[in-house]
């Protein structure tokens, strides 16, 4: 099984990851940690790929 792990804060490694483990997404860190099954991630994509979730400014 893959895994793809991506930190939320590329110049640490103090920072909160987003690490995808078969049909899970999980976000977060150690005592703070969110997981996404797949239907749930692929809400959250497109949500923000069609426009309504975006930057916040």
């Amino acid at each position: 099984m893959n895994a793809t792990k991506m930190s939320l804060c590329p110049a640490c490694s103090a920072c909160p990851e987003v690490e995808i483990v078969g049909d899970e997404v999980r976000i977060g860190e150690a005592g703070n940690l969110t997981v996404l099954k797949k239907e749930e991630w692929n809400v959250l994509v497109d949500l923000v790929q069609s426009g309504p979730l975006g930057r916040l400014e």
